[in-house]
């Protein structure tokens, strides 16, 4: 069997305690292999507001563009505080997105030619899991590089 070596790694990032331990296990990797570092975080596209919009006069909800580029901002000193946390890296570069999280997360991938992709998962199952769906399971599923999902629920 052939030693892989992963050169590109991709780490999709959100505010949730699940990003904190796949952060760890990026870092160790990154580490062991010198590898480059990518971060990815994905903002959902801001929701129409329906304040004081009535659909029976004819009037439109409206998006406000301040909460998309607070969000964005945010996010932005999010990925750049945790680029720092990469000593030793080739490199650190930072994505950050707007849209459905799963597809931002492998059009990255492609992309930037990843090696791997580490991301965390939630733990949902039943009900929640149905409802909501799961972003880690479906990047497994169209991902064409190998994907390492840290559970959110692991000691």
């Amino acid at each position: 069997m052939s030693n892989h070596k992963f050169n590109r790694i991709l780490l999709a990032v959100d505010d949730t305690e699940c990003t904190l331990k796949a952060i760890e296990y990026a870092q160790d990797l990154v580490r062991e292999f010198q590898s480059s570092i990518a971060l990815v975080t994905v903002v959902p596209p801001t929701s129409p507001a329906a304040y004081g919009a009535d659909p029976l006069l004819g009037q439109q909800p409206i998006i406000v563009p301040e909460v998309s580029q607070i969000q964005q901002e945010s996010a932005q000193r999010f990925l750049e505080s945790l680029g720092g946390n990469f000593e030793g890296a080739q490199e650190v570069f930072l994505f950050n997105k707007i849209g459905n999280v799963r597809d931002e997360i492998l059009t990255t991938a492609s992309e930037w030619t990843a090696d791997l992709i580490i991301m965390g998962s939630n733990g949902k199952t039943g009900f929640e899991h149905f409802i909501s769906g799961s972003v880690s399971e479906s990047v497994i599923r169209k991902a064409s590089c190998p994907v390492l999902v840290i559970p959110g629920k692991c000691d």
